[in-house]
């Protein structure tokens, strides 16, 4: 008989709505139950594609043992960290404090006032490796709140007391300058791995947001090391294994320093952030390899993760069938010579195994291979090549195919929209673009209520019941800010101002730090708030870098003030750990260069004229340049007022700083106004 999930709308909840334990969602009535039965909660957190959250789900929580201990002595909370991402945050910051390390499932007891008195991530059905049995932990904590109850209770009020005095340091309240930025650059030159690209060492994470302050750094001093990081880290990405060299798209991180065997799931915000970095990076340096990974990334999303609805899934999960009825991980995606033979015959399976580095050994588990794109001497024919590829794509859509988390998260909607929109203008792609309009118009019929609040997720077009957070208003602005700037079409930023309105009003104090729930949100044991950027850019990074856009699209001081306010966290971090603040330290590189604010006029949109300076215009390197297109009468766009065409002629204008060079309708000229 399903338990109380089964009404819920995460995939993630709903894999466990058939759990012999008693789940329920996170709510009031939940600790209202564990006030009434006098017993602990028992919180339990993870997500739909997390490879251990399955583990434990099957080893512990799908067992009637466990679960009937579980029933008798708990109540039992099972959350979706995508979905509550506030509630995680929380509780990740106690475990993190206590233990020193974090992850997923988390596992936290907490009193009936919510607040934790005992830690851990994954616990095993029997102890090994110096870990306890989960068995033996639900008796510990049992007996510890039957027997010191006071003691239990007395942990748990200092745990909540140092969680409200860890207060971060907020820097002045004044965007970094030359020197923070030029500070940042040399501690990430310090931190960057010269062989394999990249930083640190294994696990590797690709570095998106630290690569887009890389190019807009390089495009605003004409650093060559900056350039240099950037690219040579895309290009080892781009050729190792993080990367489904088959059907495009990036795995969540490298579980080696070389990017060859990855963590299998594929993310929805890691692929959009990645497709928009590599199409920058295209923007930069005319590469082909980048503009090729940016296009087949952005079609891989299109193609495995766009809902009926049209927004986009979350994530494919890392593990499938193998065949055999057993779940793997990386088994959709592996290869071994003998199945290469299979497909291809004996000659073109050696072509293969060459051109995609599969080996006798194997360089993953079992003898098989991850296809990666190691340099070669020989010259390979581009034609047999494609044939080669194409034929192993379809006989791997054979294959069991992953699972699908199919919630679509505000948030990582609009980091697409902006990577969509974006590469659809670059690349003369209109069915991307259009991918991207038609999630953003999901968002606004869905997600937003009459009055601009966001809901958070969204599945098979009906909408979650939590609260946008931080990162959702500013993602989604984002995004529709980007839509602006590619379509000409005005209401996109006037959602974005509804959006970023509620980020001044409901996220910001009076100092200018930004809160990760609103004002009105539900309170936790502790209002979140983290400005560093983790898998995605932080909502307070996010939301500074689209506060900056929207205030050079609209000369808006407020805005303007609040982004500079905002960034003062940038200022204070960003010269001691700028691998994880890479996305404040590109807005604060928009900032310091102005942004530039360019408005193109023409008699029409799809006059050829307007639109070769239009896409001239997007195709600037300029830090956070904004765009707006229009007819000389057009009020869609604040930049638009007041600008005539030249002799008739399509016209671009760029302003910076509160100063405009002169009008021109030349392409080239427009193209040096925009080099730095």
């Amino acid at each position: 008989m399903p338990n109380r999930l089964a009404n819920e709308t995460s995939p993630y909840l709903l894999q466990h709505a058939d759990n012999p334990v008693d789940w329920w969602p996170w709510s009031a009535e939940a600790f209202e139950e564990a006030r009434k039965r006098n017993v602990p909660v028992l919180l339990s957190v993870g997500y739909s594609s997390c490879h251990w959250c399955h583990v434990m789900a099957h080893e512990s929580f799908e067992d009637q043992e466990t679960a009937d201990y579980q029933n008798a002595h708990f109540v039992n909370i099972k959350v979706d960290r995508e979905e509550r991402p506030d509630v995680d945050a929380v509780y990740m910051e106690a475990v993190q404090a206590a233990t020193g390390q974090g992850g997923w499932p988390m596992t936290v007891f907490l009193t009936p006032d919510a607040e934790p008195f005992y830690f851990g991530t994954y616990f095993p059905p029997a102890p090994r490796h110096g870990m306890p049995s989960f068995q033996q932990v639900l008796q510990g904590v049992r007996a510890a709140w039957s027997d010191r109850r006071d003691e239990v209770t007395e942990v748990a009020g200092k745990i909540v007391r140092d969680l409200a005095g860890r207060e971060i340091s907020y820097g002045d309240g004044r965007a970094p300058g030359e020197e923070q930025l030029a500070a940042a650059l040399l501690g990430l030159s310090r931190e960057y791995d010269p062989q394999r690209g990249g930083f640190g060492g294994a696990p590797k994470f690709p570095p998106s947001m630290v690569i887009e302050f890389l190019l807009r750094h390089h495009a605003r001093t004409g650093a060559e090391g900056a350039l240099q990081m950037a690219q040579d880290t895309c290009e080892r990405m781009a050729r190792g294994g993080i990367y489904d060299q088959l059907g495009g798209g990036f795995a969540r991180y490298s579980v080696d320093r070389d990017w060859i065997v990855p963590h299998f799931e594929k993310m929805l915000y890691d692929n959009a952030l990645l497709c928009r970095v590599y199409a920058h990076l295209w923007r930069a340096t005319g590469s082909e390899l980048a503009r090729r990974v940016a296009l087949e990334t952005a079609d891989f999303m299109v193609r495995e993760l766009r809902t009926n609805e049209g927004g986009f899934a979350s994530a494919l999960d890392a593990d499938s069938d193998d065949g055999t009825g057993r779940h793997v991980e990386g088994a959709y995606y592996v290869w071994t010579p003998e199945q290469l033979t299979d497909v291809l015959g004996p000659q073109d399976a050696e072509l293969a195994a060459h051109y995609f580095g599969v080996t006798e050994e194997g360089t993953f588990e079992h003898g098989a291979s991850v296809f990666q794109l190691p340099q070669h001497e020989a010259v390979f024919d581009a034609e047999k090549t494609e044939t080669v590829k194409r034929r192993l794509l379809e006989a791997r859509a054979a294959r069991p195919a992953p699972g699908r988390d199919d919630k679509v998260v505000a948030a990582w909607n609009g980091l697409a929209i902006a990577a969509l929109a974006e590469t659809g203008a670059y690349f003369d792609r209109p069915d991307l673009v259009e991918a991207a309009l038609g999630a953003a118009d999901l968002l606004v019929r869905l997600h937003l209520d009459d009055h601009a609040r966001l809901a958070r997720t969204s599945k098979e077009g009906h909408v979650g019941a939590n609260a946008g957070v931080l990162e959702d208003y500013a993602d989604v602005a984002e995004g529709f800010l980007a839509l602006a700037s590619v379509t000409g079409e005005g209401v996109w930023l006037e959602f974005a101002g509804f959006l970023l309105d509620h980020v001044l009003t409901r996220f910001a104090d009076d100092s200018g730090a930004l809160h990760d729930t609103a004002a009105d949100a539900e309170k936790l044991i502790r209002r979140p708030q983290d400005p560093t950027d983790n898998a995605v850019p932080s909502g307070w990074t996010a939301a500074a870098g689209a506060l900056v856009s929207y205030a050079a699209q609209t000369g808006s001081e407020p805005h303007r003030t609040a982004a500079e306010k905002a960034l003062g966290v940038v200022k204070a971090l960003g010269p001691r750990v700028p691998r994880f603040i890479g996305w404040g330290l590109a807005a604060a590189e928009a900032l310091l260069d102005g942004p530039r604010e360019v408005a193109i006029v023409g008699p029409a949109l799809d006059d050829p004229g307007t639109r070769t300076l239009h896409r001239t215009a997007l195709l600037g390197t300029a830090p956070g340049a904004v765009v707006a297109v229009g007819t000389p009468d057009s009020d869609e766009f604040p930049l638009l007022a007041a600008r005539p065409l030249s002799n008739g002629e399509p016209t671009a204008y760029v302003c910076r700083n509160f100063t405009c060079d002169a009008p021109t309708t030349d392409p080239d000229r427009l193209r040096t106004q925009l080099d730095v």
